[in-house]
């Protein structure tokens, strides 16, 4: 059966313009989501229950059908699981095998890219800031409140609760610097 799946986003609130595009698409049966939400996708949950062996799903762009390339990378494993397809109608995407490659392996392996993307380029902006005296994380206390919590410490004259309402400073960070 060949499956055509609407649903309205933000840029487009209105689906006319995806089911214009796919009925021209012979003997399609259009579901259409009620709303762009991601948490409440009713029409797609009960498209990927129903889905038999051999169904092609129709989106105009993936975007329609997935919020995000992980949840594209999830309905792709749900949807293969049932011996389906989806054709993406703008990207000109068949999620059959084509040449030794299935659509889906290359989604996984741009995933990893995208998240090793994502790392390297947070390490380079701390590093970045590190050089310019930008440290990330909690700022560390003042040495001078620390010598000074160490030295009431040291004199036994004081409590803990005393110290640290003097110097600011933690019984965990008196601690740690004693230590030290």
């Amino acid at each position: 059966m060949k499956i055509g799946y609407v649903r309205p986003t933000h840029d487009e609130p209105d689906v006319s313009l995806q089911i214009q595009h796919l009925s021209t698409i012979e003997d399609i049966q259009i579901i259409e989501e009620e709303h762009d939400s991601a948490k409440q996708r009713f029409a797609l949950n009960r498209m990927i229950q129903n889905l038999q062996p051999e169904d092609v799903i129709y989106v105009t762009k993936l975007y329609h059908l997935a919020d995000s390339s992980r949840h594209l990378n999830e309905l792709l494993d749900e949807i293969h699981q049932k011996k389906a397809s989806i054709i993406s109608l703008n990207e000109n995407i068949d999620s059959k095998f084509v040449d030794g490659y299935s659509f889906q392996e290359i989604l996984r392996h741009l995933i990893q890219f995208q998240s090793d993307v994502i790392s390297e380029k947070t390490k380079s902006g701390l590093n970045a800031a590190q050089k310019k005296g930008n440290n990330a994380g909690r700022p560390k206390k003042p040495d001078a409140n620390v010598q000074k919590a160490i030295f009431m410490y040291e004199s036994k004259k004081y409590t803990l609760a005393e110290i640290k309402e003097a110097t600011g400073i933690s019984k965990s960070t008196l601690y740690r610097n004693l230590e030290n």
